[in-house]
């Protein structure tokens, strides 16, 4: 027996016109009358939301957590995603260049110990003087006695001065020092007028007396570190 094409019945034909229309009609409907007001609360999940879908302003409140919810705060950032910002780049220089001038300063201040000049000047006391009170003080007095007057414009002429009355007195006691007489110093306590003045003299004891300045005594100079 030869099979061949059967025709369908009618009322299948029907039922399949039928479906069609549903289908076609349906997906009409729905393209037109489906909108968010249409979908149920809950029944969309988050990751089927299209980036940039939903503006901010359709959020509810209170909709993100809290930790996430108001501005970030630095410990919600992790430092190591974010890049060194131009300022901090600075700053590391700025570091930098500081120890390298703290390090070129220390290095001077270990030069400037064993420098002979100072600013052009020779730095130390010369022979026959030895430090004291910040100066170079001359050893041994000269040989012979002068005026007052005279004593200080020599000890001027080395670039020092006559001692203060004191200083002598402190200084005739240091070891390996001895005055031999009474020696001038740079002060005076009486003055009577023009040529006519007192000058304070200090004994080989260390005691302070004084003399008319045109009186003959033995003097020490007084000459500052650098000469």
């Amino acid at each position: 027996m030869r099979q061949g094409f059967r025709r369908p019945a009618p009322a299948t034909i029907v039922a399949l016109l039928a479906l069609a229309a549903v289908l076609i009609t349906g997906s009409a409907y729905a393209a037109g009358r489906i909108d968010g007001r249409a979908v149920k609360v809950k029944s969309l999940p988050g990751n089927r939301l299209k980036l940039g879908s939903l503006p901010a302003n359709r959020l509810k409140p209170g909709a993100l957590p809290a930790a996430l919810a108001g501005p970030i705060t630095g410990s919600q950032i992790d430092e190591r995603s974010l890049g060194q910002v131009p300022s901090a780049g600075y700053a590391d220089v700025a570091g930098f260049a500081r120890s390298a001038t703290d390090a070129e300063t220390a290095i001077n201040a270990v030069n400037a110990v064993d420098a002979q000049t100072v600013n052009g000047h020779a730095a130390g006391c010369q022979p026959g003087t030895t430090p004291f009170a910040g100066a170079c003080w001359q050893t041994s007095p000269n040989e012979t006695p002068v005026t007052a007057p005279i004593a200080a414009a020599a000890c001027a002429a080395q670039g020092g001065t006559l001692p203060e009355a004191l200083q002598l007195a402190a200084f005739s006691q240091q070891p390996d020092i001895a005055l031999k007489a009474n020696e001038w110093t740079g002060d005076i306590p009486v003055f009577s007028g023009p040529g006519s003045y007192g000058v304070i003299t200090v004994s080989p004891t260390g005691e302070i007396d004084s003399a008319a300045s045109t009186s003959n005594r033995q003097y020490r100079c007084v000459i500052p570190l650098l000469v």
